[in-house]
């Protein structure tokens, strides 16, 4: 199979089945292509259960170049890529309070004209996440994994319609 398997639709959200991570950088590459104005996007879910493979794919459906090695900012924290629309690509794994959010300009980014894509989403402040679309990602046997898109706000709406069609 391969590819992302979407299976249920209800209101805000959708749940999709993926067996592997090229199924999830296409998804992340599908939904990247649909995006058509700034959004946040909020990445949950444990270590390795794909969402670098995901950003990968969102970069490149937001034509970030192949001169661009997409890689987990965790130690930098934030990398920036230039595509479409700018993609900022944010990791807090190795943050541990709202301080250290402040201190490195998270503010600024949520409210940049671009895509921001937040790793460990759940370490934000609950109105920082309910303004986009949230994805969760859950492991389950082997490669498979469930991915829930949940919709917060206009954009996420939005996007969430444009993914559908």
């Amino acid at each position: 199979m391969d590819s992302p398997e979407f299976s249920k639709a209800q209101g805000s959200s959708l749940t999709i089945h993926s067996d592997g991570v090229d199924a999830t950088r296409r998804l992340g590459r599908d939904i990247g292509r649909a995006i058509t104005s700034p959004i946040v996007i909020s990445l949950t879910g444990t270590l390795g259960c794909g969402k670098t493979a995901f950003v990968q794919g969102l970069a490149e459906g937001l034509d970030v170049g192949q001169a661009y090695t997409v890689n987990s900012p965790t130690f930098t924290l934030i990398n920036e890529y230039p595509g479409r629309l700018p993609l900022y690509h944010v990791d807090l794994y190795r943050l541990d309070d709202v301080v250290e959010l402040e201190d490195i300009g998270l503010d600024e980014i949520l409210a940049a004209e671009g895509v921001v894509a937040v790793e460990w989403a759940e370490k934000l402040p609950a109105a920082d996440t309910d303004r986009g679309l949230t994805i969760r990602f859950e492991v389950r046997e082997g490669n498979l994994r469930k991915i829930v898109l949940s919709a917060g706000g206009q954009p996420g709406s939005s996007l969430l319609k444009a993914i559908r069609h």
